[in-house]
């Protein structure tokens, strides 16, 4: 009798151990579960900036069928000494090999937000959120620059260089150098991926990570375009400078601003004081 009661202890404590693992796994799985996202998205709000996004983007298109290419007569009329000091080396620069470069690394950057997004889990699970962020982003950015070059139709630095072809010269896009799209989009992409991240991970030591990756990627695009003779230094500052406020702006739009609408945590975990054993459950407020 008294062995059988202390191999029903015995097997007792092994289930209440199994029960204590399966509880902790559990509780895992619920945390994760009553996350959610550090953004919200609005209908209204949505709506808004995606429409500027897609009219700005519509203006840029009609006001750069309004751009009257240059004639050969005032190309060979340029002179690289009207161009203030701080630009003017730039019309030495031409390489179609720095320009091809400059779309690999915009790119690159672009893919290590998707690379991003879809191989986190928090980020993956809101997924819908992000994209529609990033969207707007990348609306709003390029529909305004872009808007800015119809208006602005400054010569490009390539223009002013006798080894570039002229062919290349005397297409629309020769006037469309303020201020650079690469550069606008890829500082905002940047900036937007690692403002995104840090948010989803804010204890995360990867964050430098992604910030020196992304960053390190639209300076590199910015340098290439400087290289290969499309863009002025204030071309690329000024890319630079609107692209990161785009970048930095949408998701601050739309960050809960209330923290401790970000989840709740179920705690749930085994205790033992030697002859009892059980659980105790704990439901709080959290912040992400």
């Amino acid at each position: 009798m008294g062995k059988t009661i202390i191999d029903s202890l015995k097997l007792n404590r092994q289930t209440l151990r199994l029960i204590a693992l399966l509880i902790i796994h559990c509780s895992l799985v619920i945390n994760y579960s009553f996350a959610q996202s550090p953004y919200a998205l609005k209908t209204g709000r949505e709506v808004t900036l995606l429409g500027a996004g897609a009219v700005a983007l519509g203006a840029s298109v009609a006001l750069s069928h309004t751009i009257d290419p240059l004639t050969q007569t005032e190309i060979n009329a340029l002179n690289p000494n009207d161009i203030n000091a701080f630009d003017r080396k730039a019309v030495y620069r031409w390489s179609t090999t720095a320009d091809r470069l400059s779309d690999v690394t915009l790119v690159g950057n672009v893919a290590l937000a998707g690379l991003l997004t879809v191989g986190t889990k928090p980020m993956r699970q809101d997924i819908k959120t992000v994209a529609v962020m990033y969207l707007e982003t990348i609306l709003l950015a390029s529909g305004i620059e872009r808007t800015i070059k119809g208006v602005t139709q400054r010569t490009r630095p390539y223009v002013y260089n006798p080894a570039a072809p002229l062919d290349e010269k005397l297409t629309r896009d020769a006037r469309e150098s303020f201020f650079s799209g690469h550069a606008t989009n890829a500082f905002a992409t940047a900036v937007f991926t690692s403002e995104v991240f840090r948010h989803y991970f804010p204890h995360s030591k990867l964050k430098p990570v992604v910030w020196i990756g992304s960053l390190g990627l639209a300076s590199a695009t910015a340098v290439l375009r400087y290289e290969g003779g499309l863009h002025y230094p204030t071309d690329l500052l000024a890319g630079a400078a609107f692209g990161s406020l785009v970048g930095w702006g949408i998701p601050k739009l739309h960050e809960v601003k209330d923290k401790t609408k970000l989840g709740r945590r179920l705690d749930i975990q085994p205790w033992s004081n030697g002859p009892a054993n059980g659980i105790y459950m704990r439901l709080a407020m959290f912040s992400r």
